[in-house]
């Protein structure tokens, strides 16, 4: 894979990881909350780690199965893509 490709999950895996902290800030104070489209598809695009660490880390969406869904199809999406591309 090319070093453009590796330097992009990097930045869209902190960027996402962001997101998912500043969702739960908003959340801990009243603020308005970010769509959950804003939290998917920086996961779709390559931040999964981020995604899945900012759950964990954050503790954020843990009682939302069906956001928890629609992140797993969005990484399936993601890591078939890669798998295909990367069989090429």
């Amino acid at each position: 894979m090319p070093r453009i490709f590796w330097l992009w999950l990097a930045a869209i895996n902190v960027a996402t990881l962001l997101l998912y902290g500043l969702d739960k800030a908003k959340a801990r104070s009243g603020g308005r909350r970010l769509p959950e489209s804003t939290l998917i598809l920086p996961a779709a695009a390559g931040g999964l780690a981020g995604a899945w660490l900012g759950i964990r880390l954050f503790r954020h969406k843990t009682r939302k199965p069906r956001f928890q869904l629609k992140l797993a199809a969005a990484s399936a999406g993601f890591l078939g893509l890669w798998w295909l591309l990367a069989s090429r």
